[in-house]
């Protein structure tokens, strides 16, 4: 049993909840609101691109998920479960220096693509979270767009996309891309398909960020029917909703677990 697969079950419904329900937390005790802490390594002297910063982002969040440790009879099982039973909240923070190097002591995995690093922490309660992460600052994470800038390292990789008539900070697009990730993992783990899902882990899960024009965004958008999308194109949406930046029920991101944009 996959720990995403509450994920996959319910993917479907969720894009089509009516937009306010996507922001209503009335079913939710704020003392056990849970998330996962995405740390993005960027120094003052030698920043990353965005793009980079977004592909391990991307990567680094599906991994702690799939990591031997998330799955049934592992260390880290029940955290991750009792997180994915609720809202898939994600926090990025920045860290440099002598912070980045004390966020490696805590529970989580590390990514690294071209110039950018980011370590994905186990999701826990936000009471809960630890001094080492709390003391990050959210804000000024913003970097030059530099789009395209690396390269796909293997033909099959995943393909995200970002929606390009919605702004987003940094922080914001890598919690996005990490929902995406994790949303294929969690479907192709309903349907069985270990053989992808472990050659993807060799490629240490990595896929390519871009930003489409509204044409291209307009070609592999699911338009209303995700589950068919899924089946047919293997294309799925990563629907917001709507606490921080965007409006509930935006789509974020597209993301196609292989092939290229139509």
């Amino acid at each position: 049993m996959n720990v995403l697969e509450p994920l996959a079950a319910r993917y479907a419904s969720w894009l089509g909840l009516p937009a306010e329900r996507t922001a209503s937390t009335e079913d939710e005790d704020p003392e056990q609101v849970r998330a996962m802490p995405l740390v993005l390594r960027i120094e003052r002297a030698a920043p990353p691109t965005r793009t980079a910063l977004l592909e391990a982002a991307a990567a680094a969040s599906v991994a702690v998920c799939l990591d031997p440790r998330a799955q049934p009879g592992g260390e880290w099982h029940d955290e991750v479960a009792s997180w994915v039973a609720g809202r898939i909240r994600k926090v990025a923070r920045r860290a440099r220096g002598a912070h980045w190097r004390a966020v490696q002591e805590l529970a989580g995995v590390t990514i690294e693509v071209g110039n950018a690093q980011v370590r994905a922490l186990l999701p826990g309660l936000v009471t809960e979270t630890p001094h080492e992460v709390k003391r990050l600052q959210i804000s000024g994470s913003e970097l030059p767009d530099e789009d395209g800038a690396e390269a796909v390292p293997e033909p099959g990789a995943p393909r995200l996309w970002l929606n390009p008539v919605v702004e987003m900070t940094a922080g914001k697009a890598a919690a996005q891309v990490g929902h995406a990730t994790m949303i294929m993992a969690a479907l192709l783990g309903a349907e069985g398909a270990a053989e992808p899902l472990a050659e993807w882990a060799r490629w240490d899960y990595r896929c390519s960020v871009r930003t489409p024009s509204a044409g291209e965004w307009k070609a592999i958008e699911p338009a209303g029917d995700p589950a068919a999308a899924w089946r047919e194109r293997r294309v799925v949406a990563v629907r917001d909703a709507g606490f921080t930046e965007v409006a509930p029920g935006t789509i974020t991101v597209l993301a196609r677990a292989s092939g290229s944009m139509p």
